[in-house]
């Protein structure tokens, strides 16, 4: 590893504000990949979640000075510009987007094949992760933010609430009730294959 990519974010940061090219490209190597996952757990559509990674990378280069190191680190900074840019974005959203029309675009979390796994274990997980992610994008924004920091970016306590701006109990409160719900979403949806099939064997 070069010795530039071990400097601090702040550090990088002013080099930023001077146009100095390598350092943006540093500090996007070093955060893209986290907001991206962020952005697309919480929009379900891949489009959508490059897009707010685009538009956060772009007010860091037209006004580094936003950032200010006294707040907190800079991922925190960049988390809470994308937290913004996702919220305005699910406003925009029809008031009631069914799972199936959200899983239109063929983006999820994916299952990588590994060795020893058969076409039928690989098959069931890759269910298993789609009804995840459909239970995941059905809970309301609050909860869902709360399950996508604490439960799939395993974010403390303490860092998910500085990300979504409100008091550590709220966010506990959010993830429990969060919780409950996705595993009610997860029943709901092993159920409908069942009763697709009673359905047929009635027929």
């Amino acid at each position: 590893m070069r010795i530039a990519e071990l400097e601090r974010d702040d550090v990088l940061l002013r080099r930023v504000a001077k146009g100095d090219e390598e350092a943006f490209a540093l500090l996007y190597r070093r955060h893209q990949a986290a907001l991206y996952r962020f952005a697309l757990r919480m929009t379900g559509n891949a489009w959508a979640a490059e897009e707010i990674v685009q538009d956060v990378f772009m007010i860091l280069v037209r006004d580094p000075k936003k950032y200010d190191i006294a707040r907190g680190t800079l991922g925190a900074f960049l988390y809470g510009v994308a937290r913004n840019r996702v919220m305005k974005h699910l406003e925009r959203l029809p008031p009631e987007v069914s799972l199936e029309e959200k899983k239109e675009d063929g983006s999820g979390p994916g299952i990588v094949l590994q060795d020893g796994f058969t076409p039928g274990e690989w098959a069931e997980k890759r269910e298993q992760a789609e009804l995840i992610r459909a239970a995941v994008l059905g809970l309301p924004e609050e909860f869902r933010e709360a399950v996508v920091l604490c439960e799939l970016e395993e974010l403390s306590y303490e860092e998910a609430a500085h990300m979504a701006g409100c008091p550590v109990g709220t966010i506990r409160s959010r993830l429990h009730r969060g919780r409950a719900l996705l595993l009610a979403k997860l029943e709901m949806l092993r159920d409908v294959p069942r009763r697709a099939s009673v359905m047929r064997g009635i027929k």
